[in-house]
């Protein structure tokens, strides 16, 4: 079936770590979630991903979520691409409560799709195109008097 998400017991976190001690770590809740993040920073900068600009950790489940507690006391920020669902929502909650200001919940990213590979899937097959409305005509004139931003952010 190529819809099974499955693994092999006993289940862990998958830590990513990068040459150099990095100050952000991007936690994700299931492995084809970083997979599909990987993919959407690859298509969307293609010349400068910057891939290795911050560590990884993959939950594999948010069951698994006290098993990244310490790991993830490492670091300064902390960015959250766990589901949008009420285990996400918890998980996001209990990593705020032991790190405070140094969690960014990154969800929004991928609101009204469960998971950052739902939004992945929804693109390719040309959904995620009806997810942005497209401005109306005055929207637009106000838009493109505004400068563009630029910045690092997480160039998604």
């Amino acid at each position: 079936n190529k819809f099974f998400k499955g693994c092999i017991a006993p289940k862990d976190i998958t830590h990513i770590r990068q040459e150099q001690t990095k100050e952000t770590c991007y936690l994700f809740e299931g492995f084809m979630d970083y997979l599909s993040f990987l993919t959407l920073r690859l298509e969307r900068c293609p010349d400068r991903p910057e891939l290795d600009g911050q560590d990884y950790i993959v939950l594999n489940s948010t069951s698994n979520l006290s098993k990244a507690i310490h790991p993830l006391g490492d670091y300064e920020r902390i960015h959250c691409f766990l589901d949008n669902d009420k285990a996400g929502m918890e998980a996001v909650q209990e990593l705020r409560e032991e790190y405070g200001m140094r969690i960014r919940d990154a969800s929004h990213i991928y609101g009204g799709y469960n998971d950052l590979n739902d939004f992945l899937c929804s693109k390719r097959s040309g959904q995620a195109e009806r997810w942005q409305e497209k401005p109306e005509p005055e929207k637009r004139q106000r838009q493109a008097r505004q400068p563009e931003r630029k910045g690092k952010g997480i160039g998604m």
